[in-house]
C-alpha cells in the first residue's frame, strides 16, 4: 500500500495525489500536519526531515517531496 504523507494547503501534495489517482494507484492520504501518530510515523521515515509530501510504500521510504520541491 502507497502512503502518502500530506498536509493541508500544500501544492506539491495535490500534484502526488493527482499523479497517483490519474495512474490508478491506490494510496492512503496522510495528513501529518494535523495527526500526530500520522507526524511521528513520518519523522520516522524521514530522519526529522519535514518536507511534504513523504511517500512511503510497504513501510520504506519511496520518496520526499515532488518534482523536486515540497
Amino acid at each position: 500500500m502507497l502512503i502518502i504523507y500530506t498536509k493541508p494547503g500544500c501544492p506539491y501534495c495535490a500534484k502526488a495525489r493527482d499523479h497517483y489517482t490519474a495512474a490508478g494507484i491506490a494510496f492512503e492520504d496522510r495528513n501529518a500536519q494535523d495527526n500526530p501518530r500520522f507526524r511521528k510515523e513520518m519523522m520516522a521515515l524521514t530522519g526529522g526531515d519535514r518536507t511534504v509530501p513523504v511517500i512511503a510504500e510497504a513501510g520504506n521510504l519511496k520518496q520526499i517531496g515532488w518534482e523536486g520541491r515540497g
